[in-house]
């Protein structure tokens, strides 16, 4: 049992169901012991094991139980039958609030979630920062809770669980609410509990989101545990079952590699203060813009079209051989392509103290499937093998694909035509 995190075995929750509130009364006087009920199962002989450091996804339809099994692994609900292993501290984000006091301020249900997960008051006070820093609520957290929206709570419930150093993190469909740059500032956690060997445990009815994070996925139905393993393989008979109510039993797993490639626009000066960044510094990425041929602001495309990313620097210093790039992302945090000077052999890159610079990066727009995409620029010193980052500044950009085009299902971007660096 030491490598494994959670273990559920023949795991089932019944709830009676009654047709009128009467008979729940006639049932209990009842002399000869009638039931009037109809026993519903959410959970049904519910058994598998989860690794530590595996991160596993949870499918399923509405109503299939997936929620309820997560309830009763983090102890919110108790089991008809079976139990629960859990081997670790948990820090669990289940529906929106729950666990929050509506009367107290974010600050005080912060100290109070600490309590329930048996932090003292001193500990949380060396978490606050921290907490705060991720939730980036401003002055609503001193404001009862009961005034936040949805999108306010996911982040102050993500920002505690994910700062309490937990063993295992269970997450139920909370980040669906977030907006962009929260939910990728959300899957960098993931990524970093991943590479801190934690165990994850999430729902999500976003198959590529399992695919691209999962190690392992279960699916559920209706109370059982229809299949377990491969997440890739898991999704595609899923999806066949939802899709076509047929489970298909000759899906083989492929080595394919999707060229998902892409580009932003934006033609008005997006400052990057106040965006999570990191570096030396030494030369800082002030403002980012994405403009169209006609160089004019855009920021909805349908893939094809030609485009430029501006991005403007200052250095506080005299450097040599720097690299300007980007990458741009997917909704989900993958990179789906990226340039930089030194790839396309723009040639020796040097600025000079206390100037500003515009790099522009002109290319084309692959066709994309529809979505949210990002851009990260970053400007660094070195080569592409070994440099080190003066600043990289996460999703300064942001952008929509919507086209009816059938390319759209495949992107490629063409080599970029020409890269200008003016000196203000």
């Amino acid at each position: 049992m030491s490598n494994i995190a959670i273990k559920v075995n023949h795991l089932t929750k019944v709830y009676k169901l009654y047709d009128k509130p009467i008979d729940r009364l006639k049932e209990s006087l009842s002399p000869f012991k009638r039931n009037y009920h109809k026993d519903f199962y959410a959970l049904n002989d519910v058994s598998f094991e989860i690794k530590k450091g595996e991160t596993v996804g949870i499918i399923g339809k509405n109503g299939a139980g997936k929620s309820t099994l997560l309830k009763i692994i983090t102890g919110v609900l108790t089991p008809t039958s079976g139990h629960v292993h859990v081997n670790g501290r948990i820090a669990s984000l289940l529906e929106l609030g729950a666990g929050f006091n509506p009367e107290y301020t974010g600050i005080e249900n912060i100290y109070l979630q600490g309590t329930l997960m048996g932090y003292a008051h001193e500990e949380m006070e060396t978490k606050i920062d921290e907490i705060l820093a991720f939730a980036d609520i401003g002055d609503f957290v001193h404001q009862p809770v009961k005034s936040y929206s949805s999108g306010m709570f996911a982040r102050l419930a993500f920002a505690i669980a994910i700062n309490v150093d937990p063993d295992i993190l269970i997450v139920d469909e909370a980040l669906s609410v977030g907006d962009m740059r929260f939910q990728q500032k959300c899957y960098r956690k993931f990524r970093d509990f991943q590479e801190a060997k934690k165990t994850i445990l999430f729902v999500t009815h976003d198959t590529s989101t399992i695919i691209n994070y999962c190690t392992h996925v279960l699916w559920i139905n209706d109370g059982e545990k229809i299949d377990e393993g491969e997440p890739e393989l898991v999704c595609k008979r899923y999806m066949s079952i939802m899709t076509y109510d047929n489970i298909s039993s000759n899906i083989v797993l492929k080595s394919e590699k999707l060229i998902t490639d892409e580009a932003d626009i934006y033609y008005k000066w997006i400052t990057t203060e106040g965006l999570e960044s990191f570096g030396e510094k030494k030369v800082l990425i002030t403002s980012v813009t994405l403009v169209n041929d006609n160089d004019v602001y855009q920021d909805i495309f349908k893939g094809g079209e030609k485009i430029t990313l501006k991005v403007k620097m200052y250095s506080y210093e005299n450097l040599s051989d720097l690299i300007a790039g980007f990458i741009a992302y997917d909704h989900l945090g993958n990179p789906i392509f990226g340039s930089n000077t030194h790839i396309h052999n723009y040639g020796k890159l040097d600025f000079e103290k206390n100037k500003e610079y515009i790099i522009d990066f002109m290319f084309e727009l692959p066709y994309l499937k529809n979505g949210d995409f990002s851009i990260s620029p970053a400007i660094a010193v070195g080569t592409q093998g070994e440099h080190i980052q003066h600043h990289w500044v996460h999703d300064a950009l942001t952008f929509k694909i919507n086209s009816h085009n059938e390319l759209a299902k495949m992107g490629w971007i063409a080599p970029i035509k020409n890269i200008k660096i003016k000196v203000k």
